[in-house]
């Protein structure tokens, strides 16, 4: 898609304002209706990725929403689906990503307290998510959020203790993955 391109979705006309970030499933914009309010427009992709396989990635993306949204996990609200161009519009959190407030040395011992709740919901139902630090935001409440909406059934292998931790501060992983 296309900077200042317009798209319309259920008899709404979005401007697209830039590219917000590349996924495994897709691309993540920054777009404004005509009345200037600001959403995301996630577009699905089909690009390959080694380490993680997809089923039907539109449907993934709804059944995953419904499934945190239902357990109580801070996320953008889902507006509209478009299943046959593949497309999400959500709520825009406006806020540093985890991964910005990491490399500015602005990490907040409240994110932790936030991130290790949002573990206990999550692994009371027998789920994890993806816990890499750009898939959460913080508004400017301070409260946090996952703009994400992928998740799986429980294993400790990926869980926040065992995978996530490693991103949320400047360990050798984080300093790898953001070439610092």
């Amino acid at each position: 898609m296309e900077i200042s391109q317009i798209i319309n979705i259920n008899q709404n006309s979005y401007k697209i304002l830039k590219e917000l970030g590349h996924g495994k499933g897709g691309y993540s914009y920054l777009v404004e209706d005509e009345n200037k309010n600001k959403y995301v427009l996630k577009q699905i992709h089909h690009e390959s990725c080694s380490y993680y396989q997809f089923g039907n990635k539109i449907e993934s993306e709804v059944r995953d929403y419904n499934r945190l949204n239902e357990i109580g996990i801070n996320l953008p609200k889902m507006i509209y689906v478009d299943y046959q161009r593949e497309i999400i519009i959500k709520d825009f959190i406006d806020g540093p990503t985890i991964d910005k407030l990491v490399i500015e040395d602005k990490m907040e011992e409240s994110y932790f307290f936030q991130i290790r709740k949002m573990c206990e919901i999550l692994y009371k139902n027998n789920l994890n998510i993806d816990y890499f630090p750009t898939n959460f935001v913080v508004d400017e409440n301070k409260v946090l959020f996952y703009i994400d909406y992928e998740c799986n059934d429980y294993m400790d292998e990926w869980n926040f203790e065992n995978w996530g931790i490693k991103y949320w501060s400047r360990t050798d992983e984080f300093k790898e993955n953001f070439k610092l």
